[in-house]
């Protein structure tokens, strides 16, 4: 009975070594950061022309705007947690090439964008991208489009202003669950200081609405993707288009979503 409990004691300590470890280092998992030099050039075709934004705090954020030719209007892209505007970039012409001009900005402490990360700061800095947007082009011509955990930041804008449409790509309903998906092994909700509940946010959202997800995805569970479309207001214009074998990264290898992104461009 004695090494039972000395067993049980080592895994607690062990558990409680683990939980204060990511307790500590949960920024280094959730946001995967990659700074850029300010003087770094760009090597992307087509025209786009570099964005800056000052905020209150003493961060200066930094976004590309790739440009059509007769945009229809104008998409918002809020990218995923990892990398910055050098790998995310290149995404760009799919959108450019379906008649819209893309804004793509570095959320803080990504690329050339500076400052602390905090929940707030990084929701409230999205406000202000598509506030500083809509002063140049009108808040009718904007389309948001989140990506994966840019979903956290489109929805909340979309639910506080008028835009044309929401577009969400592999997101969730709060980092709380994926998190659980991928460990299930601590108390999220109680120790996340990155909760993102993103469907709580949805809930005020009145745009029409779609979402793209695969089902074999290994990062955001489908789940999860679902549980937002259901929080969804029920008299919006919603759609969830499920894309049969996709994975979190592939999405647009298949005729399904690309089919379903033009239509919803138009």
């Amino acid at each position: 009975m004695a090494w039972l409990v000395s067993a049980l004691g080592v895994a607690l300590l062990a558990w409680c070594g683990a939980l204060a470890f990511y307790w500590i280092l949960q920024e280094r998992f959730i946001f995967l950061r990659f700074d850029t030099a300010l003087r770094y050039r760009y090597r992307f075709g087509g025209r786009y022309q570099q964005c800056w934004l000052d905020r209150p705090d003493g961060a200066r954020l930094h976004a590309l705007w790739f440009k059509a030719r007769d945009p229809r209007g104008v998409i918002l892209y809020f990218h995923g947690h990892s990398g910055n505007l050098k790998r995310w970039g290149r995404g760009a012409s799919r959108f450019v090439a379906l008649g819209h001009d893309v804004l793509m900005p570095d959320p803080r402490g990504y690329g050339k964008s500076t400052g602390r990360i905090s929940e707030r700061a990084l929701i409230d800095d999205a406000v202000a991208w598509h506030d500083w947007l809509a002063d140049h082009v009108g808040p009718e011509r904007i389309t948001l489009y989140g990506r994966s955990l840019g979903s956290a930041l489109a929805t909340p804008i979309a639910a506080n202003r008028r835009v044309r449409m929401l577009l969400l790509e592999t997101p969730f309903n709060n980092l709380i669950d994926v998190c659980w998906s991928q460990l299930p092994l601590f108390p999220y909700r109680w120790i996340l200081r990155y909760p993102f509940r993103n469907e709580e946010a949805i809930r005020g959202v009145q745009c029409p609405v779609r979402i793209f997800h695969g089902t074999n995805d290994p990062m955001v569970p489908l789940s999860c993707a679902l549980k937002l479309y259901a929080a969804v207001p029920g008299h919006v214009d919603r759609e969830a288009i499920i894309v049969e074998g996709a994975h979190h990264n592939d999405l647009w290898r298949f005729p399904r979503f690309r089919e379903a992104l033009r239509d919803s461009l138009k």
